[in-house]
C-alpha cells in the first residue's frame, strides 16, 4: 500500500481474490431489487478454489502511516460510495452479484433470491464453476408448503377438514394422510357425514311418516310379539301425530281459540272452544270405545250419555275451571289403554258393538272413525296456533274415505226419511244392485265407490251407475266433516241432478260436533 492509501498493483491483485462481507440488507422478497443500490462488489476468487487464507487481508480500513492521524473508528457520515474496480469476468456463467453479496455463506441471514444460484455457486464450487445443471436452474429455497406432519397432528385436522376450515396446504396434507391411513379416513368420512347434517335446508318439523318408518323397520327386523290389529292402525298414527303436535306448543297456545264446524240439517254450524277443550271433546268421546272394551269412562259410563255432542257437552260443564295443557296426559293414556286392550282381546273383538246413542257401529269402525276425528280436529288445533298438518297417509286415508262411502246409503235414507232427499226412484230386493252414483275420489288416498241411492240394503253396481261425482280425497273428507258445504265442494259433476245434490247432502250430514 502506497503512502497516499492507494493500493498498489500487486494488492490490488490480493484483494481482488478476497470475499468481502456486506453490510447488512433487507430481506429478497421484502425488497424490489431492482430500485436498490448495489454495495460494492469485491473481486471473485478465481475458477476452481478460493485464495490461500493467508492473502485475505483484515477486512477494516487500511491502517495509516505514522505521520498520518489514525481515522476515527465512529461511522462516517452516509455518503456516495466509490465505484470499485469492475471484476473480471470468470468463465461460464458466473454467480448474480445477489449471491456474492447475501448468500448463505456471507452471514447476512438473508433469504436467498428466488431463481439465484445455490451456496455452492456462490463459494465458486465445481457446479457453478462448470455450468452444471444448480447454476443454470437452480432449486427454489422459499416454499409455502407445510413439512412432513406426524400422524397425531394431521388427526388433530380431521374436524376442520371436515368443516372446510383447514388452510389450502394444511387440506392438501391431510387428504395425502387420508389415502394411506385407514382409520383415519373412516373417521374423516364420519365426521363429514356429520357435517352434512348442520347444513340442511329443510323444514325442522319431523316428518309425519317417520313414526310409522321407524316403526315398520322395527317390526321387520323383530316383529312384536302382540302386534297392534290393523283396524286399529289408523288411530294409532293419528293419535300420535296430534300427540306430536301438543307436545311442541307453548302453555299459552293451550288456551288458544279453535273454532269446531259441522252441518246440522241444511245449515252450517260452529262452536268456539280452546286447544285445551277440543283435546277434552276427543277424550269424552273415545270414552265410548272405553266402555265397549271394559275400560273406564272418563265420564263414569253409568251416567254419561251416549250421544258424542251430549257427552262433550257435559264434560266441558262439569270442569270448574277451563280445561289447561293437564288434559293432555289423561287424553293420551287413554288412547294408550284403548291401543293395547285392543292388541291383547284379539281379532273377535273387532265386531263388538259401539253405541253412539242414534246409531252404532262395530269397534274396527268406531275406531276408524275417531282416526278420522282426530285428524280432523288435529288440523282445527294447527290452524289455530299456526302449525303445519298434513293428511294422513294414502292407506289410511283410503280407508276413511271408504268409511264415509259405506255409511252414505243410511245417511241418504236418513235425510229422505226427514223429507230433506229426493223420493226412492227404484226400490230392489235387499242385496240386489239398485240404482247407484259413481263417487270417483281423486289424488291421495282415492278409488272408487259405488253408492245405492233408493235403499241402504241395496247394492251400488257399475251397470245401474245413474250420476257421477268426482272430488279430491281430502276434499272429499272436508265435506263429510262439515268443513265446506256441499254446494262450496270442488266436483264434477255428471248425470241425475237431483242424485248428486243428495248424495253431496247426505256426505256433510255425516259430520258431528
Amino acid at each position: 500500500m502506497s503512502g497516499d492509501g492507494r493500493e498498489s498493483e500487486g494488492g490490488e491483485e490480493e484483494v481482488r481474490g478476497a470475499r468481502r462481507i456486506p453490510g447488512p440488507r433487507g430481506a429478497a422478497d421484502d425488497l424490489d431489487l431492482a430500485s436498490v443500490p448495489l454495495p460494492p462488489l469485491p473481486p471473485l476468487p478465481p475458477p476452481g478454489g478460493t485464495a490461500p487464507d493467508e492473502s485475505v487481508p483484515e477486512q477494516s480500513a487500511p491502517k495509516p502511516e505514522r505521520d498520518e492521524p489514525e481515522p476515527p473508528t465512529a461511522e462516517p457520515a452516509p455518503g456516495p460510495e466509490p465505484e470499485p474496480p469492475a471484476p473480471e469476468p470468470a468463465p461460464g456463467p458466473g454467480p448474480c452479484p445477489e449471491a456474492a453479496d447475501g448468500g448463505p455463506e456471507t452471514g447476512s441471514g438473508a433469504e436467498p433470491v428466488p431463481g439465484g444460484p445455490g451456496p455452492e455457486a456462490a463459494d465458486g464450487g465445481p457446479e457453478a464453476a462448470d455450468g452444471g445443471p444448480e447454476a443454470r436452474s437452480p432449486e427454489l429455497f422459499v416454499s409455502s408448503a407445510p413439512g412432513d406432519l406426524p400422524h397425531q397432528v394431521l388427526k388433530a385436522l380431521l374436524g376442520a377438514w371436515a368443516l372446510s376450515a383447514c388452510s389450502a396446504e394444511e387440506t392438501a396434507a391431510v387428504e395425502d394422510h387420508l389415502t394411506g391411513c385407514a382409520p383415519c379416513a373412516d373417521e374423516a368420512l364420519r365426521l363429514r357425514d356429520a357435517v352434512g347434517l348442520l347444513h340442511t335446508d329443510g323444514s325442522l318439523d319431523l316428518d309425519p311418516t317417520l313414526r310409522t318408518r321407524v316403526l315398520d323397520g322395527c317390526f321387520g327386523r323383530r316383529p312384536a310379539r302382540i302386534p297392534v290389529p290393523e283396524w286399529a292402525a289408523p288411530y294409532d298414527a293419528e293419535t300420535a301425530r296430534l300427540d306430536a303436535l301438543l307436545r311442541d306448543i307453548g302453555d299459552s297456545e293451550w288456551h288458544a281459540p279453535v273454532r269446531l264446524q259441522w252441518f246440522e240439517e241444511e245449515h252450517q254450524v260452529s262452536r268456539r272452544t280452546t286447544v285445551a277443550g277440543v283435546i277434552g271433546h276427543l277424550m269424552a268421546v273415545d270414552g265410548l270405545l272405553s266402555a265397549a272394551l271394559g275400560l273406564d269412562d272418563p265420564l263414569d259410563g253409568g251416567e254419561a250419555p251416549l250421544d258424542p255432542t251430549e257427552r262433550t257437552e257435559t264434560y266441558w260443564s262439569a270442569t270448574r275451571r277451563p280445561p289447561t295443557r293437564a288434559v293432555r296426559e289423561p287424553w293420551r293414556a287413554q288412547s294408550h289403554e284403548l291401543i293395547r286392550t285392543a292388541s291383547f282381546a284379539g281379532r273377535n273383538v273387532a265386531e263388538a258393538s259401539v253405541s253412539y246413542g242414534a246409531f252404532a257401529l262395530p269397534l274396527q269402525d268406531a275406531a276408524l272413525d275417531r282416526a278420522f276425528e282426530c285428524w280432523v280436529h288435529g288440523g282445527d288445533i294447527a290452524d289455530a296456533v299456526d302449525y303445519p298438518y298434513p293428511a294422513p297417509s294414502a292407506a289410511h286415508l283410503h280407508r276413511m274415505i271408504d268409511l264415509a262411502a259405506r255409511m252414505l246409503p243410511g245417511a241418504l235414507a236418513g235425510r229422505r226419511g226427514a223429507g230433506l232427499a229426493g223420493p226412492a226412484k227404484d226400490l230392489v230386493p235387499a242385496g240386489a244392485p239398485g240404482r247407484s252414483l259413481h263417487l270417483e275420489i281423486e289424488g291421495h288416498g282415492g278409488g272408487d265407490w259405488y253408492i245405492a241411492l233408493d235403499s241402504p240394503a241395496a247394492v251400488g253396481a257399475p251397470e245401474r251407475a245413474v250420476a257421477q261425482v268426482a272430488l279430491d280425497g281430502v276434499e272429499f273428507c272436508r265435506l263429510v266433516a262439515g268443513h265446506i258445504s256441499p254446494v262450496e265442494a270442488a266436483a264434477g259433476q255428471e248425470g241425475d241432478r237431483e242424485a248428486i245434490r243428495d248424495v253431496l247432502f247426505a256426505a256433510a250430514s255425516l259430520s258431528r260436533l
